[in-house]
């Protein structure tokens, strides 16, 4: 009996022993799995992307509105030259006119006396020659003076300037058999129409009749707020988008910081001039417009795509050495696109793992 009683205490000691051999070697798998150092292989350490933590000035994005305006050095304004009464307009607001192409004819008494003008003077002009001829030969032979001759050249020359002018006015005043003809004098779209048939026109009229632009580069006029002022500076890269091509993205740069604050909107202007390729950008249209603008701070840059988020957290895996990473935790204080700026967790010159990140992570985390 005392026999048996000893050997069921010794079953159960053996069992004990076994059952703390058994927790002990789990533990230590546990605690090897979860060795911040884990070990690469050879084969695993070929196939990763190895990036080095750049260190930079911090970008911020601003993210502001502006509007499409034509580019002011390839738009023209028309004004009317002479009075009269419009009777054939001949395009309308957008349509594209080609350079010396007619926009609209008008009846006009001042052209009217223009072309008597230029009658009148052609008419000096044949006259005077005759005169001028005639006294040359009677000076040759001793009937005329040398005053008479001088008399007669003078005469012929003032006429000669007279048509001059007067062809001027009439190149300028330019008429066909509608009367006087309103020319482009670039190609473009019309802008701005504001004219009609059978309109009085006055040549003191302070409104343009008509607005042609070359929208082939056209003008984004931004809205800065005085907050953002001291980050805008000539030569910022810009994306601009509009509602009417949302995946469309538009590139350039500004090109000029007008320094005056509109004192209605309390806004500051910055124009961006950019290519329209198929005259895709319409003056006045609504444009939303990101700015790349330095921060003024110094912090370490990764690529987002290095980024593992897990339980409200950022990590990323670091290479200790040649066979060895770690999981770390990082405090992101920015991101600009495909850049992320840490301020927390990381250092210019780092090494971190950028490709299968995430298996090597939940390695580790197991």
């Amino acid at each position: 009996m005392y026999n048996r009683h000893k050997l069921s205490v010794s079953g159960i000691a053996l069992a004990i022993t076994l059952l703390c051999l058994s927790a002990c070697n789990k533990n230590e798998k546990t605690a090897a799995a979860k060795d911040p150092e884990f070990q690469l292989s050879e084969k695993l350490l070929q196939e990763l992307v190895v990036d080095t933590v750049k260190e930079g000035s911090a970008i911020s994005q601003l993210s502001l509105t502006g509007i499409v305006a034509p580019d002011e050095n390839k738009m023209v304004r028309i004004f009317p030259l002479v009075s009269g009464i419009t009777q054939d307009v001949h395009v309308q607001l957008g349509d594209l006119v080609k350079k010396g192409q007619t926009l609209a004819s008008m009846r006009s008494i001042e052209v009217a006396g223009y072309t008597k003008d230029l009658i009148s003077a052609e008419a000096d002009v044949r006259n005077t020659k005759r005169i001028l001829k005639s006294t040359r030969e009677l000076y040759q032979s001793g009937l005329a003076s040398e005053k008479d001759l001088e008399q007669a050249q003078s005469e012929y020359e003032k006429a000669e300037a007279e048509n001059k002018r007067a062809g001027a006015v009439m190149a300028i005043n330019k008429t066909n058999k509608r009367g006087y003809e309103i020319i482009s004098p670039i190609g473009g779209y019309v802008v701005e129409k504001n004219l009609t048939d059978n309109m009085q026109v006055r040549a003191d009229n302070n409104e343009s009749l008509f607005t042609v632009a070359d929208l082939s580069t056209v003008y984004v006029l931004i809205n800065i707020y005085e907050s953002d002022i001291s980050k805008v500076q000539n030569g910022s890269p810009v994306k601009i988008t509009t509602l009417s091509y949302p995946d469309k993205v538009f590139l350039g740069k500004i090109d000029k910081v007008y320094s005056l604050i509109d004192p209605e909107n309390k806004v500051m202007k910055a124009r961006v001039k950019i290519e329209n390729p198929g005259y895709l950008l319409k003056p006045q249209m609504f444009a939303k417009v990101s700015i790349e603008a330095p921060s003024g701070e110094d912090l370490p840059s990764i690529p987002v795509s290095a980024i593992i988020f897990d339980n409200d957290r950022n990590y990323v895996m670091v290479k200790d050495s040649q066979s060895k990473v770690h999981v770390q935790t990082i405090t992101v204080a920015k991101r600009v696109e495909n850049l992320a700026y840490i301020s927390d967790g990381l250092k210019a010159g780092d090494q971190i793992i950028t490709s299968r990140q995430v298996f090597l992570y939940e390695s580790l985390k197991k």
